[in-house]
């Protein structure tokens, strides 16, 4: 299924019904009076989060979005039908926002939240409501007032707790895939994952949390360079980050200066993101040339006050120690 988080669409709640004039017609009821309903107020836009769902996709083929309109009055006192409320289902972790001012009107980050964002119209009053002792026969009825509508962009910012940071290549696909049933596409070449992927990790003695694997940053990415900051948002959620090292061949690329880019490309996005707790891991430790630099880098991150954690996510070396790290975290 393809990944959408990002959507516009356009929403509007129904409107309320006109209030009607009309006068009871009764044999043997002389001057009856009036007898025009009320008309029925229309039906809310409501938007409701459905942990079922995991993408925008349904947006992208439908963008318009109308609830019920309510009924007019009628004669005989009858009011009008309320129009019925229309129910938007999205992913948990759906920013609502206003199109044009871009101002949050809804943050659905819980199942089964519901949050009412077009308010219907209110049915006007009939001619029954205006009888007074000077005027027994009213003429005068009020419209329905039109129900709220906006130009939405919705953006869906995945809820995990820990996400994974790195260059692309540096095998956070590998190490999603080693710890929870996530099937990430894996291959050789940069970008390999397009989307994010979500996996659930199980620790034993009923203890797991949600780990998102977000598509490799380069240099850049806070102003839009490579896959660019539109995947950046789906840390901004999480609690702990996991930052994965390599040591590449790659000129002007070791783990030092890859640890200090991608935190530079965080500070530019988000300062707050840019505090949040880091795991740090030096990944292929199984290979000869990574672990003949491990002693090099351990030293040189212990410098910097930070611990590094060397593991191999193709031979799952040192990952249930990572794992009890960032649960430790998490917890903390």
């Amino acid at each position: 299924m393809q990944f959408v988080d990002e959507a516009r669409i356009y929403v509007k709640a129904g409107d309320g019904g006109n209030g009607v004039v009309a006068f009871r017609r009764e044999a043997h009821v002389p001057l009856g009076g009036p007898s025009g309903g009320d008309g029925g107020d229309g039906g809310d836009l409501v938007f409701a989060a459905d942990g079922q769902l995991s993408t925008l996709l349904d947006f992208k083929y439908q963008q318009h979005y109308r609830a019920k309109s309510g009924e007019s009055g009628r004669n005989k006192d009858q009011y009008g039908a309320a129009g019925e409320d229309l129910v938007v289902r999205v992913p948990v972790g759906t920013l609502i926002k206003d199109h044009d001012t871009d101002e949050v009107l809804a943050d659905m980050a819980e199942d089964g939240q519901r949050e009412i964002i077009c308010r219907g119209g209110k049915g006007g009053r009939g001619n029954i409501h205006f009888k007074a002792s000077t005027n027994h026969a009213p003429r005068q009825a009020e419209p329905g007032t039109p129900g709220e509508q906006h130009t939405l962009k919705l953006e869906l910012k995945l809820l995990a707790d820990v996400g994974l940071l790195g260059f692309p290549n540096v095998g956070k696909s590998t190490f999603i895939a080693a710890v929870s049933r996530a099937r990430p596409k894996i291959a050789d070449y940069p970008f390999t994952t397009l989307t994010p992927n979500l996996g659930v990790v199980g620790l034993g003695e009923q203890r797991s949390f949600v780990v998102a694997d977000i598509p490799g940053l380069i240099a850049g990415a806070s102003e839009g360079v490579g896959l660019g900051h539109r995947f950046l948002r789906h840390v901004e959620r999480t609690k702990v980050l996991l930052h994965v090292l390599e040591v590449s061949s790659e000129p002007g690329r070791d783990p030092g200066t890859d640890f200090d880019t991608l935190n530079r490309e965080l500070e530019r996005y988000d300062l707050a993101l840019a505090a949040r707790r880091q795991i740090v891991a030096l990944n292929k430790v199984d290979l000869p040339d990574v672990a003949a630099a491990l002693p090099e880098w351990t030293q040189a991150f212990e410098r910097r006050g930070i611990e590094l954690w060397p593991i191999s996510a193709a031979t799952h070396g040192g990952v249930k120690a990572v794992l009890e790290a960032l649960w430790a975290a998490l917890r903390a």
